[in-house]
C-alpha cells in the first residue's frame, strides 16, 4: 500500500481575497475571470486601491487546494512547493501542515518573498486572479522528494507551472519519475489563459499522455481548438486515458476510459467560485484512491465543490468536508 494517496507539485501562494465590483476591475485595467501574472509593484498598486476593503488570507495555489482537500476527506497527501523565509512563508507552511499535508519544507527556507495571489470576486461570483509568484517562480527539481513521489497512488500537477521554465521542467521530471515507479499521473489545465498562451508548454507537461486530466469547459475547448463538445471529447481521449470536464451549473462530464458519465449539478446559490475546480479535483482523486467507481467519485466532487462556492475562500473547514463525505456515503448505500 502506498504511503500517500496523492503527491502534488505546484505554486505556493498566499491568497488575499477581496469582494469587488466590475468597475474596480475596469479602473485597474484587469481582465475579468482569468489569472494574470503581475509584478510585485503592480500587485501592490492593486492592494493599495483596495486598502479600505476587508479581505481574508489563506494558503492557496491550485494544486495545494486540491491536495489539502484530499487530506480533509481523510486521505494522505504530500505537496512539493517553494516558500521564502518571510512571514507569509511561515504562515503558508503552518496552514499546510495544519491541513494534514506533508511537504518538502522541513529545512531552512531561502530569503525572498513568498508568492501572493490577489483574488477579486465580483457580484456574479466570478473570480479574477492577479498573481505575483515571488519565490515560487523559482520552483525547480530541487523541491521534488523522489521517495515520497514513488510511494504515492497518484502524481498531480497544475497547469499554472507552465509559466515558469524551471517549474515546468520540475513537473515533467516528476511525471517521468512517477511513470517509472508505476504511479498514475494527473494534471489540471488550471485556467483558460494557460491554454491560450502556453498550450505548447502544457503539451510538454502532458508528454505522451496522462492517466487523468481535469479541465473546465473553456479550457477543454481551448486545448482541443474546437467549439463542439463531441470534438473536444474526441481530442481529450488522445492525450489522457481518463478526464473530467467541469461545466459549472451544468455539472460535469467524466470519461472513465470506457464510457462517458454525466454528473448532475448540485444546485446552490454561488457566492464565490474560487477553488471550485480545485475542490472537484481533490474530491475526485480522493474517491478514486479509495477504490470508488467514477460516478460515485464524481458525485462526491460535485457535492463538495457546490458546498465550497456557497462561501468565500478556496477551501471549507475540514468538518464541513467530512459532512459532505458522510452524506455522499449514506446516499450511495
Amino acid at each position: 500500500m502506498a504511503k500517500y494517496h496523492v503527491y502534488g507539485i505546484g505554486n505556493a501562494l498566499v491568497d488575499m481575497e477581496y469582494e469587488v465590483e466590475v468597475s474596480d476591475l475596469e479602473a485597474l485595467g484587469i481582465d475579468k475571470g482569468v489569472m494574470t501574472l503581475v509584478s510585485e509593484e503592480h500587485q501592490l498598486k492593486i492592494m493599495e486601491h483596495l486598502a479600505e476593503r476587508h479581505h481574508q488570507r489563506s494558503s492557496g495555489g491550485s494544486a495545494a487546494n486540491s491536495i489539502i482537500a484530499v487530506s480533509q476527506f481523510g486521505g494522505t497527501s504530500f505537496y512539493s512547493c517553494k516558500v521564502a523565509a518571510d512571514e507569509l512563508g511561515h504562515f503558508y507552511m503552518k496552514d499546510l501542515l495544519d491541513g494534514g499535508v506533508d511537504t518538502n519544507h522541513h529545512t531552512e527556507k531561502e530569503p525572498g518573498h513568498t508568492g501572493r495571489c490577489v483574488v477579486l470576486v465580483t457580484p456574479d461570483s466570478d473570480r479574477t486572479l492577479c498573481t505575483f509568484l515571488g519565490i515560487s517562480g523559482d520552483l525547480s527539481t530541487k523541491e521534488l522528494v523522489e521517495d515520497a513521489l514513488c510511494n504515492a497512488d497518484y502524481f498531480y500537477t497544475e497547469g499554472y507551472l507552465v509559466t515558469s521554465e524551471n517549474a515546468r521542467r520540475a513537473s515533467i521530471e516528476a511525471k517521468h519519475i512517477a511513470e517509472a515507479a508505476g504511479v498514475k499521473t494527473a494534471i489540471s489545465l488550471s485556467d483558460p489563459n494557460m491554454v491560450k498562451f502556453f498550450k505548447t508548454g502544457l503539451m510538454d507537461m502532458i508528454g505522451a499522455g496522462v492517466d487523468l486530466l481535469f479541465a473546465n469547459e473553456d479550457e477543454a475547448k481551448g486545448m482541443a481548438g474546437a467549439s463542439h463538445l463531441n470534438s473536444v471529447i474526441d481530442y481529450l481521449k488522445t492525450i489522457s486515458k481518463e478526464f473530467v470536464i467541469t461545466r459549472g451549473p451544468q455539472g460535469a462530464l467524466i470519461w472513465d476510459g470506457k464510457g462517458l458519465i454525466e454528473i448532475d449539478p448540485v444546485k446552490v446559490e454561488a457566492v464565490d467560485t474560487v477553488g471550485a475546480g480545485d475542490m472537484f479535483a481533490g474530491a475526485f482523486l480522493y474517491g478514486l484512491t479509495q477504490g470508488w467507481e467514477h460516478r460515485r467519485a464524481g458525485n462526491l466532487a460535485a457535492a463538495a465543490s457546490a458546498k465550497l462556492v456557497t462561501s468565500l475562500g478556496p477551501r471549507i473547514p475540514a468538518a464541513e468536508t467530512q459532512a459532505v463525505l458522510r452524506r455522499c456515503i449514506e446516499s450511495s448505500r
